[in-house]
């Protein structure tokens, strides 16, 4: 009796800890010259868009990427509203590996604002989004859906968060740029699903 006891007690713990894990948020580690970024994707806030990006992980399709783009407050003197953020992806618009567009899944949809280290894909219009991301350095409320960095007021897609590596973000904000583009580019050495 005391034994099948056990084996239940055993048993029920095991389902509920199989339980937590397949809920919890996908853990995705972009690995740099600089170290590694890791981020948790909010597949159940941002289904279209997670998926989006975890796909493009899965099937290797960031094999050729890289951090290109650091917007920082000197050297976007044409805007009036000022962001900060890195950006990474496959650079070129019509890259053999990138993806079909993907639908604009807003903040206001989501509630995922662009908070510090929150990740969200970069776009032309809405809908328009494909392989390209970018991290937020400290809070950008603009990118929110009717926020005022783009005229459309749409915002962007933001679909997770760095949870470890913000240090290696600011390193990667701080590198030498010629206007908004880093010279030279920092290599993404890996990205992969943990």
């Amino acid at each position: 009796m005391k034994k099948s006891l056990i084996i239940a007690v055993i048993t029920l713990f095991l389902g509920a800890c199989q339980f937590n894990n397949s809920n919890k948020n996908p853990q995705i580690e972009i690995s740099t010259e600089f170290g590694s970024i890791i981020f948790e994707l909010y597949l159940d806030k941002a289904p279209i868009t997670a998926a989006n990006f975890l796909k493009y992980v899965e099937e290797n399709r960031f094999e050729e990427a890289s951090f290109y783009r650091t917007v920082t407050k000197e050297n976007q003197p044409d805007n009036d509203v000022k962001i900060a953020v890195i950006q990474g992806g496959l650079f070129e618009d019509n890259h053999p590996k990138m993806l079909a567009p993907i639908a604009h899944e807003s903040t206001e949809q989501t509630g995922i604002q662009h908070l510090d280290g929150v990740i969200s894909m970069a776009r032309y219009t809405p809908g328009t989004a494909t392989s390209e991301f970018f991290i937020c350095i400290g809070d950008q409320p603009s990118l929110d859906f009717g926020g005022n960095r783009n005229k459309d007021g749409a915002g962007f897609a933001a679909f997770g968060k760095v949870i470890e590596g913000m240090d290696v973000v600011h390193h990667i904000h701080k590198e030498a740029a010629k206007g908004q583009y880093l010279n030279p580019k920092i290599k993404i050495l890996s990205v992969k699903k943990m």
